[in-house]
């Protein structure tokens, strides 16, 4: 097969691996420690959670990343990528048994959602990091497969981690906190990883790094002006749109999210450990999704096209989703789970391919990062949605229409644009 020919190929090189073992351990790690903090919130016994607490929590974790963030894009494209992976990772350690203390602390609430939230605001920059010094290692021929193989193989490991961190809160240790110390070690393990590879390696170019961090951030609004207006070219139109389409998806996936997590917790379980079991297998047929993803993108977005790819996968939720998510039945609902997990994914690895493909090397982590921004802020917004639609069982008919709904939308403006594109190149 093709796909196998070709991964092969790819899994042969060396630096692509070492950068592929970075991220596997790295978004391992951040399974593990969201699903402790989701059991924490969510799923913890004394705690009655509704879906207006879930989205208070993602607020409090995500919504200031849309000011961090860009920040986060301008540093990267001045930092030695590989740096920020090792110290990244070494200081989301430290921080992740932070918040195991404060697990079995007796401290106010604020105190353990600031510690979570210096974890995942570092994630910021390993992801965009990730992702723009993925065409460092692979050549261009590839970066279709690169792109299909490493953001896809994060998500499994990511998938991996929270399916490892039920059955360690199933099994092994009834607490929290022992969980949130294996996400530290995880932690560890990615820092020690990046180590394998030379600081140069991953760039940006020696010409681009600025050392000194005041005349970085007092370059801030000036190069993000200049990020902005790279993107909004008219040679880059596709990725531009591209983004748009994938944040509204991103909105869907949030507000299926919240839903799913009430559903185990209330209407398809009896009780928490229950709701986290059926959680879990959701997670795994979710994880088979993108695996199946990483399969198939590579093909359909070969013969489709990127852009046309996208409009299949959002056409597909569009269909499926309120078919199987209106039962408001376990079965389907774990159907569901893994359409969802295959059509994102797709998505995801099309946007990644266009917006790599039509950004200069010198603008990725800018980009990337108002990537991850878009990514927040629609989730955020999708977990307030579903906390005013949800009642306190989590079916909701009405969030159900609605996703579908967007997911039309997203499906009818990616045809017509790719439509344009191609009646314009024939021109």
């Amino acid at each position: 097969m093709p796909v196998v020919r070709d991964l092969r190929v790819l899994l042969r090189l060396r630096d692509f691996r070492r950068l592929l073992s970075v991220r596997l351990l790295s978004q391992g790690a951040d399974g593990v420690y969201q699903i402790a903090l989701a059991t924490y919130v969510v799923f913890s016994p004394e705690k009655q959670t509704s879906p207006t607490a879930i989205a208070s929590a993602m607020a409090v974790l995500l919504l200031p990343y849309s000011l961090v963030g860009p920040f986060a894009g301008v540093l990267l494209d001045r930092w030695r990528r590989r740096q920020v992976f090792l110290y990244g990772n070494l200081l989301r350690a430290v921080m992740a048994v932070a918040t195991a203390v404060l697990m079995v602390a007796s401290v106010p609430d604020w105190l353990f959602y600031l510690s979570a939230l210096c974890v995942t605001a570092v994630n910021r920059f390993i992801l965009a990091g990730l992702s723009a010094a993925l065409p460092r290692v692979v050549d261009a021929e590839r970066l279709v497969m690169a792109n299909s193989v490493s953001p896809t193989a994060g998500t499994l490991a990511a998938t991996a981690g929270g399916g490892l961190a039920l059955a360690v809160r199933l099994v092994v240790a009834d607490t929290d906190a022992a969980v949130v110390l294996l996400a530290a070690l995880l932690y560890l393990s990615a820092a020690l990883a990046s180590l394998t590879m030379r600081p140069e390696l991953l760039g940006p170019d020696q010409a681009m790094l600025r050392p000194r961090l005041r005349a970085a951030l007092v370059g801030t609004a000036r190069d993000l002006v200049s990020g902005i207006r790279h993107l909004a070219g008219p040679e880059r139109r596709e990725a531009a749109w591209a983004l748009f389409a994938m944040t509204l998806m991103r909105f869907c996936y949030g507000a299926l999210l919240v839903m799913v997590l009430m559903l185990c917790r209330y209407a398809l379980s009896s009780g928490p450990d229950e709701g986290l079991r059926l959680l879990g297998v959701a997670l795994a047929l979710s994880g088979a999704g993108f695996l199946a993803a990483a399969v198939v993108t590579p093909w359909a977005a070969g013969r489709l096209g990127p852009r046309r790819w996208i409009a299949v996968c959002a056409a597909a939720a569009a269909i499926l989703e309120p078919a199987l998510g209106l039962p408001f039945a376990t079965a389907p609902m774990l159907i569901a789970a893994f359409v969802l997990g295959l059509t994102t994914q797709g998505a995801k690895i099309s946007t990644d391919t266009i917006v790599q493909s039509c950004v200069d090397d010198a603008f990725r982590g800018r980009i990337f990062s108002v990537y991850d921004v878009l990514f927040n802020v629609a989730f955020v917004g999708a977990a307030a949605v579903a906390a005013l639609m949800l009642p306190p069982d989590g079916r909701s008919t009405v969030l159900v229409i609605t996703v579908a709904v967007v997911y039309a939308v997203v499906a009818t403006f990616m045809f017509r644009f790719d439509a344009r594109r191609i009646g314009s190149t024939s021109e």
